[in-house]
């Protein structure tokens, strides 16, 4: 038989006239509500059947009682129910984005058992098109995709998110200044961290993936003062998995046995000189060359290896970069936002400490410090 009842009905409701069996089964639900399984609605299902064979169901709402002589639970039998999270992804209309999208729907970045509603936000220009990503992804039929929302409306976007991907950014073109660029970078992550820190659900999670990267996330972060400086990222994960494939390739191994390479910092000239390093800072300029259009796959796939760590976990044994706040580790200045190597647990990240650093190593990390600390200067002084 199938018997089922809600974990939210209050447990002493639940009143079997075997107390043996009765007690058996309460101390099953009472240690799933321990392990956080009885949020939200979830559904408990058990295999048993009464002492005679019969069928008998116990409803929680009218209070009929049944008996066992025996239950089992099993991965088909106990089920629970998880509540959506909602994943916001600004430029969803863009090359990424559009990327992106299918990869959270579809169970790439919070696993396959984690529903998930999108919130998509694009500039109003953009808006024909992100109603036809949304189409397209109504089309894919998802199954753990809930819902989803497309808007230009920053507000709406902003709305009880859990996480928040932000792709959108104005990019540099010919002839810009880098004040320019940063002025209207300033902008748009002014206006997004206000409505986060107005709107945005509880402990949101912010990954920063628009160069550039670091410096946006310092800026979100000072207009949403309410979101710890442990809950605010930037994206090295792109240039960590490249690194990752290039040893793959040049010895001729699975990417999966290569692990624990460190990208320092941030994407920039100050990274270590070399031609394995090179191939590693210059991979976005080959495959615009060669596609004529950016690395979109790999940096949507890098977003959600980076946020799926941070929910879920590092395997053990392994790090992975990812650019955090800086609370002085490697000497690396506190208040800005670099990428060191982490390990994560229980949606926490950690700063792996005691790595050896060499001569050349340190100079580098030192002149990154000295580059981000330029550019947050600069952003700073947009502001007034």
């Amino acid at each position: 038989m199938l018997v089922a009842w809600d974990l939210d009905i209050p447990l002493p409701e639940f009143h079997p006239p075997d107390p043996h069996h009765g007690q058996q089964i309460l101390d099953k639900v009472l240690e799933i509500n321990m392990r956080g399984g009885g949020g939200g609605g979830g559904g408990v299902y058990i295999d048993g059947e009464d002492d005679d064979g019969d069928e008998m169901v116990y409803d929680g709402d009218n209070g009929v009682p049944f008996s066992v002589s025996s239950f089992s639970f099993s991965s088909t039998s106990l089920q629970m129910a998880k509540q959506p999270v909602r994943v916001l992804v600004t430029g969803a209309a863009g090359q990424i984005g559009y990327a992106l999208v299918p990869m959270i729907a579809r169970g790439v970045m919070l696993g396959p058992d984690q529903p998930v509603i999108l919130h998509m936000l694009d500039i109003a220009p953009a808006a024909e098109a992100l109603n036809g990503v949304k189409m397209e992804l109504v089309d894919a039929a998802f199954p753990l995709l809930k819902g989803v929302v497309a808007t230009t409306d920053v507000v709406e976007a902003c709305t009880e998110v859990n996480i928040a991907v932000m792709v959108g950014g104005f990019p540099r073109k010919e002839g810009m200044e880098r004040k320019d660029v940063m002025s209207k970078n300033v902008a748009i992550y002014k206006s997004q961290a206000s409505a986060l820190e107005k709107h945005a659900a509880a402990n949101c999670k912010v990954l920063v993936v628009a160069n550039p990267a670091n410096t946006n996330a310092l800026i979100l972060k000072e207009f949403a003062p309410s979101i710890p400086e442990k809950n605010i990222s930037c994206l090295t994960r792109l240039d960590h998995n490249r690194a990752l494939g290039q040893v793959s390739e040049r010895l001729n191994v699975p990417v999966s046995d290569v692990k624990n390479v460190i990208i320092w910092g941030n994407h920039s000239s100050t990274q270590l000189h070399g031609e394995f390093i090179t191939t590693v800072q210059q991979r976005g300029a080959a495959i615009i060359k060669a596609r004529k259009l950016s690395s979109a796959l790999s940096a949507a796939s890098s977003a959600c290896d980076h946020i799926r760590d941070w929910v879920l976990g590092t395997p053990e044994g392994t790090w992975v970069s990812m650019g955090v706040y800086s609370d002085g580790s490697y000497n690396v200045p506190a208040g800005l936002i670099y990428s060191f190597p982490v390990t994560c647990r229980n949606g926490e990240w950690t700063i792996v400490q005691g790595l050896p650093i060499d001569e050349l190593s340190r100079k580098k990390l030192d002149l990154t410090a000295e580059e981000l600390t330029e550019e947050k200067e600069l952003a700073y002084s947009c502001l007034s």
